[in-house]
């Protein structure tokens, strides 16, 4: 097919990246599209899942079941998947457009919003999500250093990511053998000397972002025990009146839990989970080599902000906590891509309700769209993204019935991936990373685990290269 013709029964879309809201995105295509719809799916890494895999935590197993509902989008014969292969650098906006349709952006936010105060930049302060693809093997990560040698930890921040990270600092040896993390990552993790790790968080109790369930796991920990001081877990009359007026249950539920927790007395464990509310770091402190050794933090208290919300206003009372090890978890945001309209401000892909606009005149660009956190921001759980992803696509086939696409060339049944390995790339299959999986997890049977990750490209394309028979040994010696 050339010169931009367009049968209605046809429709070959190029979705970049491979996480829950490329797959979801994927599933509908296949789905709701023409009857010879086909989706070539593309992510920089040999293995798909996005944050499936390098995001939840590793001690978090039943979430990651999700991938079996996506496996079986990659079991339909319409469906490609192109590891190892990255936008912007094998693949360019011309090379879309010349073999596709249209192409949908999934890429996520993949780096942390900035404190912006003094010190940030010091050695021993980290983004909590470098930690985070760390400790989930992400091959990218690998060879960062973390001072596990400090006894004292701050995590800044009370969501989700910032839970994870105080509790996987907190974990028992024993807990960790129960999960997928790398073997030198639960070693490195098995002799910190950790013993305080302070989760700070700038509003109060009503407010914080984690869940009940994950407050009851952090009060659960085998080696730490779970600390919030009672003044701190009271709250204040308008958080009290903002409780009361939503009539959420589960809200109820998290401020008593946290007054619970506030009451019980200190087991004697290992380690101390230390949950402070109202205060906010304003500088990090550190000595002449250049490395954090405080954090300085204001209390704050709630004031009702234009917007009806509860906002945390300075009150001018300070405190410093010893600490040469600090992770900021504040927020996260997209990273622009080659040629595709960014709003800079927000972080994410200039677009409505799917499709990304012209920079310019603020219309919709033919053929290109965009689902998940680099369409929205950062917000919600990995089934948010399914009714995000199922909006994109509704745009997507409204636009493809009335012929708003690209004008392929030449169609990618017929290019790929031959054009691909033309350009010296080593495409990943989705029955490659059947492969991969069936060694992760052989090698983690052997332990007693659910898997142990190969945590390098070299590592999985080497196991890929070795006959069937012979792949566990290949990876344990690529390892």
């Amino acid at each position: 097919m050339s010169g931009g013709t367009f049968p209605p029964t046809v429709l070959n879309v190029a979705i970049i990246g491979a996480g829950p809201a490329a797959f979801y995105a994927a599933e509908a295509l296949l789905r709701d599209g023409p009857p010879a719809t086909y989706v070539d799916m593309f992510d920089r890494l040999p293995t798909p899942f996005g944050l499936v895999r390098h995001g939840v935590a590793p001690d978090h197993q039943k979430i990651k079941n999700v991938t079996k509902s996506f496996s079986q989008v990659a079991a339909d014969p319409r469906f490609r998947f192109f590891g190892n292969v990255e936008f912007g650098r094998d693949l360019s906006l011309d090379d879309i457009r010349a073999h596709y349709h249209q192409v949908l952006f999934a890429t996520g936010a993949q780096t942390d919003r900035r404190m912006g105060i003094p010190g940030e930049d010091l050695r021993g302060s980290h983004p909590a999500t470098a930690f985070v693809a760390w400790y989930n093997g992400h091959p990218d990560f690998q060879d960062c250093q973390f001072d596990l040698s400090q006894e004292r930890v701050a995590v800044v921040g009370v969501g989700n990511v910032a839970v994870d990270v105080a509790r996987i600092l907190c974990l028992s040896r024993e807990e960790m053998e129960q999960t997928d993390m790398p073997r030198h990552v639960i070693e490195a993790l098995s002799q910190s000397r950790v013993r305080e790790v302070h989760l700070l968080g700038r509003r109060g109790p009503a407010q914080a972002a984690f869940t009940n369930p994950e407050l009851k796991e952090l009060g659960n920990l085998a080696d730490a025990d779970l600390v919030i001081r009672p003044e701190e877990a009271a709250l204040d009359e308008l958080s009290r009146a903002e409780v009361d007026a939503s009539g959420d249950r589960m809200l109820q539920r998290k401020v008593d839990m946290i007054a619970e927790f506030a009451a019980r007395p200190p087991e004697g464990k290992k380690r101390q989970l230390l949950i402070r509310f109202l205060v906010s770091p304003v500088e990090l402190i550190g000595d002449t080599s250049g490395t954090v050794r405080a954090l300085k933090l204001v209390r704050t208290r709630l004031v009702a902000s234009a917007s009806g919300t509860l906002a945390a206003e300075p009150t001018g009372e300070f405190e410093t906590i010893e600490t040469g090890l600090v992770f900021r978890s504040v927020g996260y945001r997209g990273v622009p891509l080659p040629g595709v309209p960014f709003h800079e401000r927000w972080g994410v892909i200039l677009n409505e309700s799917g499709r990304i606009l012209d920079e310019a005149s603020n219309e919709p660009l033919r053929g290109m769209y965009t689902s998940g956190w680099i369409k929205r921001g950062p917000s919600g759980v990995i089934g948010t993204n399914k009714p995000d992803s199922v909006e994109t696509v509704a745009a997507m086939l409204e636009d493809a019935a009335a012929g708003r696409v690209f004008a392929p060339v030449e169609l990618p049944r017929e290019a790929y991936p031959a054009t691909l390995e033309s350009r010296g790339l080593r495409c990943v299959t989705f029955g490659d990373w059947c492969r991969i999986d069936a060694v992760e997890q052989a090698l983690g049977a052997r332990e007693g685990r659910p898997r142990a990750k190969l945590t390098s490209v070299a590592e999985m394309l080497a196991c890929l290269e070795a006959p069937a028979e012979n792949l566990p040994h290949a990876a344990a010696a690529a390892g």
